[in-house]
């Protein structure tokens, strides 16, 4: 481990790195959310029925499946650099090929592929913003890594209701096409990111490692100390297999399981929105389905910046658990009172919204904190591809159970899979506040790591 890295001064190096990071989970809201909206002209245009909504609904969520696991292994192996530009240009591809599609299975496999770059990214960008980051600002630029996600979401919402006053229905490939540009920019704010040292020195390469700590930390890194142990040379041999073997196996799961428990409740309410608030009585049209969906993920938004502030004044442990907790609430409040006034129906799924906040904001913090260099991707993108699994499945579901169960059992089932997102962390969380990236973290800890002061270079040597 690298306590010169640790510890060194929170810089506009550091600044820029967590901005060119947020592009994929920013592009991930965004790609996600739009399509929604895209719903709307798309419905009548290609004569879609319910479940082939369903399909398209779930399809960049499947594609979020197999990338998470299978760009988390490849970004291991070959590095965080190489693959940072890679998945944003494959985003654009799609991007532009998304307005000429004409069938459900041309904008399914398109969705797929969108799904899986966007996975890829998850890996990528945050283990190398990790790898970078002191630990004192860790959680915190982690975490915002979210909020990036959720301004994706409403600005998807609000670029969608504007195509549909200013084009009407119609539009609904321009609002497809529309993230290229979203694309482009992060493709201009990445250019000149470095390579992690500490995948560097991982891989052998520790000259590399220690010259671009001097050139972006501006601090001396002895090469030494940014070299792998006995156990990291070993795990590098390990890879996907070494998650599931002592003591990765149980933080394997964790990480997985909680973010599948938020996630598929999560996920479906964003896409469907509309349709669960009109069960309860609100009014429908273009306002709900754009602007009203938009305000949750604005109210989803919001409820990070407590969580934010909480995991690094409370720990870790005690906010997942207590979020997890307090989310049941209002879903078990809908599940009972399926006849709910749309008011009550509206304020209770704010409510969870703003709760959501503690899981959001440590769904990468978590797997990026809990495991090391070696296999720090890999963990990252193996629990993106499980928590997609029930983001895929609730998404599909949602409409279909709306319509053959109604509204209380759907609400009930929700709570149920949150409840069991209660269990897993309280079980199984871990307490990583102030720990040093990839050391073992002590369950229950809650204490600060000692601060080392990082000694200047002299500007001779930069």
């Amino acid at each position: 481990m690298s306590q010169t890295i640790d510890n060194a001064p929170y810089t506009a190096f550091h600044r820029r790195l967590a901005l060119a990071c947020s592009g994929g989970p920013l592009l991930d809201g965004y790609i996600l959310s739009i399509v929604g909206v895209a719903l709307i002209g798309m419905r009548p245009d290609l004569g879609l029925s319910t479940a082939e909504v369903s399909l398209i609904g779930a399809a960049a969520l499947v594609g979020m499946f197999v990338g998470g696991a299978l760009f988390g292994v490849l970004t291991d192996k070959i590095g965080r650099e190489v693959m940072y530009t890679a998945d944003l240009l494959v985003m654009v591809a799609c991007s532009v090929l998304s307005f000429w599609v004409d069938s459900v299975w041309a904008i399914t496999v398109l969705r797929f592929v969108l799904g899986m770059a966007v996975a890829a990214d998850y890996p990528i960008a945050t283990s190398l913003l990790a790898e970078w980051l002191p630990t004192k600002h860790r959680g915190r630029l982690l975490g915002q890594q979210i909020v990036a996600w959720y301004a994706g979401s409403v600005l998807a919402y609000v670029v969608g209701y504007l195509f549909l006053e200013l084009a009407g229905p119609g539009s609904w490939r321009w609002m497809l096409a529309s993230s290229t540009v979203l694309c482009v920019v992060f493709l201009v704010i990445r250019r000149g990111s470095p390579e992690s040292p500490r995948w560097l020195a991982a891989n052998g390469r520790v000259g590399e490692a220690v010259r671009v700590v001097e050139k972006h930390l501006g601090v001396r890194v002895d090469g030494r100390e940014l070299m792998p142990d006995a156990a990291g040379r070993a795990r590098r041999a390990g890879g996907l297999r070494l998650l599931m073997t002592p003591p990765y196996r149980r933080r394997t799961l964790f990480c997985g399981l909680f973010f599948l428990c938020q996630v598929g409740p999560l996920f479906a309410m964003l896409t469907f929105g509309p349709q669960i608030l009109s069960s309860f009585g609100m009014p429908g049209g273009t306002v709900m389905e754009t602007l009203g969906t938009g305000l949750i993920s604005l109210v989803f938004l919001l409820g990070c910046y407590p969580a934010l502030r909480l995991i690094d004044t409370r720990g870790r442990r005690p906010v997942i658990i207590w979020s997890f907790a307090l989310m049941t609430v209002p879903l078990a409040l809908l599940g009972v009172w399926p006849a709910a006034p749309a008011a009550v129906a509206l304020t209770a799924l704010c409510a969870y919204a703003f709760l959501c906040g503690g899981p959001n904001v440590l769904d990468w913090t978590y797997p990026n904190e809990l495991f090391p260099t070696e296999i720090r991707a890999t963990a990252v993108g193996v629990a993106t591809s499980v928590s997609r699994i029930g983001a895929a499945v609730g998404t599909y579901l949602l409409p279909l159970s709306l319509t053959g169960l109604g509204t209380g059992p759907t609400m009930l089932i929700a709570a149920g899979i949150t409840a069991l997102g209660l269990l897993v962390c309280a079980l199984w969380a871990e307490e990583t506040r102030g720990t040093a990236l990839g050391a073992s973290p002590a369950p229950h800890r809650t204490g600060k790591a000692p601060a080392v002061p990082a000694q200047r270079v002299p500007q001779t040597v930069r």
